[in-house]
């Protein structure tokens, strides 16, 4: 697939199904991951994959995640968060762990690890998957990064879905790129 074709013609599917990309599909996924643009050559990503059972667990973490944001939460909003790591047969989990750095500022850290999600979600359309990106309240919870490995301080910058595409995304619109002003 042509690089400009991958990134047009990539938008994020209805659903994902079985079968999640091979191991050997998601190291090449991982390795143009890992290719983003990175000041200082810090490469400050991380990549958690989760896959079969470890979804449920990671259910239970976000559901454990929403009660501790709501503690009334209704068992039904609890069991839809929980639902949320079903979604896919694969996810990655993408994180920013910022190091000191006099040269590199802790912003391009987390914005180069948003360029390795980024080329993630690229790399598996590519090899014909789909794939759909999501981050919301549980991406902050210091509890969920701790119990994905993270310190605190890390940035979870994004719960990458991956797998078949079960029902395909609504197109995109072509439109004009903006350009707010040339000089």
């Amino acid at each position: 697939m042509d690089a400009i074709e991958t990134i047009v013609g990539r938008v994020s599917p209805g659903q994902l199904v079985d079968p999640a990309p091979t191991e050997a599909q998601l190291e090449q996924i991982l390795r143009a991951a890992s290719r983003a643009p990175d000041h200082g050559r810090l490469r400050p990503w991380r990549f958690v994959v989760i896959e079969g059972e470890a979804r449920l667990r990671l259910g239970e973490l976000m559901a454990q995640s929403l009660r501790r944001r709501d503690p009334v939460a209704p068992a039904g909003r609890l069991d839809a968060e929980r639902k949320k790591a079903l979604r896919a047969p694969l996810i990655v989990i993408v994180a920013a762990v910022v190091q000191p750095s006099p040269n590199v500022p802790e912003i391009e850290q987390i914005v180069a690890a948003g360029a390795a999600a980024q080329n993630l979600l690229l790399a598996a359309h590519a090899l014909g998957f789909g794939g759909f990106w999501r981050t919301g309240a549980v991406a902050y919870d210091a509890e969920v990064k701790r119990a994905l490995g993270f310190a605190p301080a890390d940035a979870i910058v994004g719960i990458m879905y991956l797998g078949t595409i079960g029902m395909p995304g609504k197109p995109v619109a072509a439109e004009p790129a903006p350009v707010t002003r040339r000089w």
